[in-house]
């Protein structure tokens, strides 16, 4: 089979060395922004603008609300224009955590990552951190693949990279996982496991379910970190 457009690029994504701040955007490891499209249409991994996800679970001992939702909002990442998706977290009723992920697609169907604004807020509503925050282009930062097209059991890909802030990567465990959360079930979902050098003793498991993306993730190792989609809507 015929590796998709994404999976090639891939691998010089994680083989090429850090690249200076004037180095040209094939030198960084950048996508071929001609090879992009304007929609995310991944089976596994669905942007429709309008669509939300409601996730409950637990956060740092705290009962979770976490509201995800794909917005029309686009912005121009390396010449990639990308959909942006706001991601709001509350802990204990309260907003503790405010994102805004941007996606795109490559004409071979696979999903990349292009980029975090996140910021931590403390009880009154100010923000106290913006680690994990990154963009494609700006000091190092590379994209990543989130969802390959095609995806296939031992895959392993880089979600993101900025180093020292932003290293995730995760790899394909099984395609029949059977995954059970209050808004759907399914015998096969697509499993997969997350990890960053950064936290080292951190394991985090995912499950994806076609058509509608992610319904499930809980970490492990390393923490008591859990959510389960209860409502969603496209």
């Amino acid at each position: 089979m015929r590796a998709p457009i994404g999976l090639v690029v891939t691998a010089a994504l994680v083989l090429l060395p850090a690249a200076g701040a004037g180095a040209t955007a094939r030198e960084r490891g950048a996508p071929d922004p001609s090879r992009f499209v304007r929609t995310v249409d991944n089976p596994w991994f669905p942007l429709r603008p309008g669509s939300t996800f409601v996730y409950r679970g637990v956060k740092d001992g705290e009962p979770s609300r976490d509201v995800v939702r794909v917005t029309s909002g686009t912005r121009v990442i390396e010449g990639v224009r990308c959909t942006g998706v706001s991601d709001r977290l509350y802990t204990s009723g309260r907003l503790s955590e405010r994102t805004t992920d941007w996606y795109a697609q490559d004409s071979g169907g696979t999903v990349w990552y292009f980029g975090e604004d996140t910021a931590e807020l403390d009880r009154a509503g100010k923000v106290t951190s913006r680690e994990g925050s990154w963009l494609a282009g700006v000091a190092g930062a590379r994209a990543g693949v989130f969802m390959p097209a095609r995806p296939r059991v031992g895959q392993t890909f880089r979600q993101e990279y900025l180093k020292g802030h932003a290293e995730d990567h995760f790899r394909v465990l099984s395609l029949r996982a059977h995954a059970r959360v209050p808004a759907v079930s399914s015998h096969r979902a697509l499993l997969t496991k997350e990890w960053t050098p950064l936290e080292p003793d951190v394991v985090d498991h995912k499950l994806y379910v076609r058509g509608i993306g992610l319904v499930d993730e809980r970490t492990i190792r390393g923490g008591d970190e859990r959510n389960a989609l209860v409502r969603w809507s496209h």
